[in-house]
């Protein structure tokens, strides 16, 4: 039987969320093709259909998962003003919810610790959505008149990556609630957003 392209493409997205949930569960480097396929309801035979290889294959999941989380979070608040959007993500981020999420949210802490050891391909999907979400930050922070705002935004990546990390690897909850707390109050008082509270 031959599927239209729309039927293919629809095939192609479920196979990439459910990719996507096993990197999120288990790890790039654990990625079983036949598991992803099974999960999808596909066999195992047509994944040549869709992907040229298994390396090509984790590079287009891992850009898939930039396409939800925290992207979808700033566009959903894009209407606000610049200080409620980054405040009403910056609360998002670094929230419990976000911390104990086990299949969605932002890839950027799921795969810090094993980007380095991904193939090129993934890793420049990883270095794109970290840059596609640092400049939607630096957008609204410029709209803010900060004088450095793609330099803050950098930065304030880089302490909500590694906050959700160390909180997820703290085993104490009293611990981990309040290395979120701490980072939310920082950042929101460095970038002058408290009023925005």
């Amino acid at each position: 039987m031959r599927y239209d392209s729309e039927h293919k493409q629809k095939t192609r997205l479920r196979v990439l969320d459910e990719a996507a949930k096993a990197i999120r569960e288990e790890g790039p480097h654990r990625l079983g093709v036949a598991g992803v396929m099974a999960r999808a309801g596909l066999t195992h035979g047509g994944f040549y259909s869709h992907f040229a290889s298994k390396e090509s294959f984790i590079a287009e999941a891992i850009a898939h998962m930039f396409e939800g989380g925290p992207i979808t979070t700033l566009k959903t608040v894009s209407d606000l003003p610049p200080r409620e959007a980054l405040t009403q993500f910056i609360d998002f981020y670094l929230s419990r919810r976000h911390r104990d999420s086990r299949n969605g949210g932002c890839p950027l802490p799921y795969l810090a610790g094993d980007a380095p050891r991904l193939a090129e391909a993934s890793r420049e999907r990883y270095a794109q959505g970290a840059a596609n979400l640092t400049k939607v930050v630096a957008d609204r922070l410029a709209e803010l008149g900060r004088p450095y705002a793609e330099d803050e935004a950098s930065s304030t990546l880089a302490e909500l990556v590694g906050a959700v990390t160390l909180a997820r690897a703290e085993a104490d909850p009293g611990r981990s609630d309040a290395i979120l707390e701490r980072s939310r109050a920082h950042l929101k008082r460095r970038l002058g957003l408290e009023a925005a509270q």
